[in-house]
Parts: structure tokens; sequence; C-alpha cells
């Protein structure tokens, strides 16, 4: 049972310390509306969203209303596009065409982003992946709330740099597709290592085909509320540090629990899991920098930053895997940078590089996030981005992930407003000498050695 004291205690975190869940996200699989004919296969794709989705935002109002959670998104999340469209799509254009019928169903349901116009190509690439990712320029910039991403390498099977090569121009390619709106389709564009199936944020998210014909997954956030339990242990050492972070955690995600049942049996679809990522966003007090600054560093990227980001993302999991039956998703830490107050004060002292937040995607959730780069980047510098962030996940066993945002026409020192979630972010430098050689070379980088598990 729950006590008054818990009741106040999450009223307290919602009220002053930013606690929310970021998402309700419905999976939907599409494979039920594969069909050869392009038309078809569009009006299939419409009405199977329309019928499962019609009362998800309805569903989620209701549930902030009673419970007083608030509820930031909902969202769609839809079987990878690349095979659905295999059979019906014979070009680029065609691919975006279904681009646009998501965009059409993700208004007509009032949810905020639809995600899954995604190629997963980790080994190789068909044609119709080919022509998904050669689309997405056209697709991200003749559309509102579309999002996109492309697995590009796995601890099983190694880095498809022949991907990753096309991605590094395809990012261009969008960047200058929306550059007048600051190269924003960028921000909906998201490459990955590892990707999981069930994940519900944006702009990551697609219903994998090993899951069920419709699931609700949610995304919970804290880290106002986790720089506020610390601040009352400030000074202690590390073993009442980590029990702090566990137990606010724990805390954190049966909020999310809560809200994923309910939103399960009210729309009568199962409930798949809970991702307990703390998300920031760029309000005041709702930074993960900031954790690790209450932690101990003076701004986040100096040193020990590494170590303080692996503590924090441990004990994160460690708690929240105790209040849900499923966790999934990321979970952890995100340190996406135009989104976290903390992580621009950081970049804009000189404390936090590039090369630096690198390192501390080796232990975070996920990885080079929302940051803003010269418009006149070279796309070899951004595959090489992308290889490196790619083999962290790689080796690690762990999902990574790259969205950068190369902004047409502005340069290192500047800034760019995104608005809303995303945020602002200064524009950061980016090394300057050449991969081209390497990023040039021809199939993929092996799997490591300790993939083989058989």
């Amino acid at each position: 049972m729950i006590n008054i004291f818990e009741v106040n205690e999450t009223n307290e975190m919602i009220e002053k310390e930013n606690l929310d869940v970021r998402t309700i996200t419905m999976g939907i699989s599409l494979l039920d509306c594969i069909t050869d004919d392009l038309e078809r296969l569009r009006s299939n794709i419409f009405n199977k969203i329309i019928s499962k989705a019609e009362n998800l935002v309805s569903v989620g109002k209701e549930i902030e209303r009673e419970y007083g959670i608030p509820i930031v998104n909902k969202r769609i999340s839809v079987t990878p596009i690349a095979l659905i469209g295999a059979s019906a799509c014979k070009s680029p254009r065609d691919f975006a065409a279904i681009a646009q019928t998501l965009d059409e169903a993700a208004k007509k349901v009032g949810v905020n982003f639809i995600g899954g116009y995604s190629a997963l190509v980790s080994k190789g690439m068909t044609k119709s992946e080919e022509d998904l990712i050669r689309s997405i320029p056209m697709a991200l910039s003749g559309t509102s709330l579309v999002c996109s991403s492309v697995n590009l390498g796995s601890t099983k099977t190694g880095i498809n740099m022949d991907a990753v090569r096309l991605m590094g121009q395809i990012i261009k390619e969008t960047a200058e597709a929306t550059k007048e709106s600051d190269s924003l389709g960028c921000a909906k564009l998201v490459v990955f290592c590892n990707a999981p199936d069930d994940n519900p944020f944006m702009a990551g998210a697609f219903h994998g085909v090993t899951e069920a014909d419709t699931i609700i997954n949610v995304g919970v956030s804290g880290p106002g509320v986790v720089n506020t339990a610390l601040k009352k242990v400030r000074g202690e050492s590390f073993e009442v540090l980590c029990e702090t972070i566990k137990k606010t955690a724990f805390k954190v995600t049966r909020v999310g629990q809560l809200v994923a049942g309910e939103a399960s049996r009210r729309l009568n679809v199962p409930f798949g899991i809970v991702d307990l990522s703390l998300a920031p966003t760029p309000a005041i007090g709702d930074s993960v920098a900031d954790i690790l600054c209450e932690i101990g560093l003076e701004h986040a990227g100096a040193p020990g930053t590494t170590a303080a980001l692996a503590l924090l993302n441990d004990q994160v999991k460690k708690g929240g895997v105790m209040a849900s039956s499923y966790v999934g998703g990321l979970s952890g830490a995100f340190i996406p940078v135009s989104e976290d107050q903390g992580m621009i004060n950081a970049v804009e002292a000189g404390s936090l590089t590039l090369e630096k937040l690198e390192a501390m995607t080796c232990v975070c959730s996920v990885g080079l996030d929302m940051i803003a780069i010269p418009g006149d980047t070279k796309e070899t510098t951004i595959s090489g981005i992308i290889a490196d962030e790619m083999a962290i996940g790689m080796v690690n066993q762990k999902t990574t992930a790259v969205r950068v945002i190369p902004v047409i026409g502005k340069s290192v020192g500047e800034r760019v407003e995104f608005g809303g979630l995303l945020g602002y972010a200064p524009i950061m430098p980016v090394n300057q000498y050449s991969c081209e050689a390497f990023v040039n070379r021809k199939g993929r980088i092996p799997a490591p050695i300790h993939s083989f598990k058989n």
C-alpha cells in the first residue's frame, strides 16, 4: 500500500523537482499491412495506425488529470519502414511517400512524434534499405512529426562501414534540406549500434519485429528529483551517495510503472517496458550535468566526469530495476547537449568538448546526442564520428548512438535555437584532421572476439 507520506513526496517531486513521465509510446506492428501496391500499402498503414492509436492521446490526458502526473509526450513507433515498404517501394521517392502517410496519421491521432522510419543494416543493405536511407532528407524535410533511425552496427555483426559512410552523406543532405529551420531535420535522425527494439524515446524509437502486434512502452524522467535528493547528502560517502540515487530511481520508476499499467489497461494493449532513463530538459533544475556537479564536479567535463557518470548510470539501473518487472529500452542517463542546460553551460565554459563527451558515452545510456557542429563539417568527418561511437557500442556490448546537427551557415561560437524539448545549443568545434582514407574503405569492421558466445 502507498501511504500518505509517499503521496506527498511524489507530489513534491512533480511540483518542485520536474518529475514527469516523458512519454507514453504505443508500438504498432505494420507487418500485416505489407502489399506490393504502394497506394494500398499507404492506406493500410494509415488505417492500422488510426485504429490502434485513436484513443492514445485522450487516455494519456485522462491519466494526467486523475493522477496529477505530467505526461509530456504521447508517441507512436512502428515496424521499420524499410521492411514494410520493400515490396511496394521501387525508389527513394516511394519511401518518402510513406513518410507522408506516417505524418498524416500522427497528426490525425494527435501524437507528438512517430518513429520507425528506420532501417536495420548492421551487416549489409538490401536495395529497399538503401532506398529508404537515401530518402531520409526528402522524408524529414517534407514532414513535421516523423523521426528516423538507422542501426549501423552490433556486437554480433560488427559495423557496416558502407552504411556509416552513406550516413555521413545523408546527415549533411538532411541538414541542407532543412537549413531554413537551422537544419532541424537532423534533430529527428539518429544512428545506432545495438539499437533496442523497445525504446520509447525519439528519435530512435521503432517497433521491433520480435514485439507483439501492439504494445505500450513508457519513458520516465527525473534528473531534478535525483539532484534534489543528492543535495540532502552533500559531502557524504560514496555508499550514502549510491544508496540515495538507488532509492530515488526506484520512486521515479514506480511512477512510470503506475502510468504504464493504467495506459495498458485503459487502451487494452499489453504493457511492454518502462525505460527509466534520466532524460533532461532545457528547464532549470532538470539537468544530468547538474547531478554530476552535485556529486562533486565544478563543471561537467572536469576530471572525474566519466567516473561520476558511470556511478550515476549504474545506480539508476540498480534502483529502477527493482521497481518494475519489465525494464527495457535504454535505461540510465542521457547526455544530450541542447536538451540539458547544465551541459550547455559546460560547453560554453570550455570544460566539455566533443572528445570528452565521447569518453562519457562509454558509460552512459546512449551516445553523442543533440550536438550542434559547424555546417561546413565534411561528410567523411561526420562518418568518422559515427564510426567511433559505433565502435564503443560494439566493443562494450551496449547501445550507442549519434545525433549530430551540422547547422548550415553557422560556425563555432554561434548558437542555434531548436525550441521546446530540443532546447538550444552552442556550435561545438570538430577535429579538423581528415579520416577520409579510413572512411572510404569498403566493407565492414568485423565483430569483436568476445561476441562469440555460442
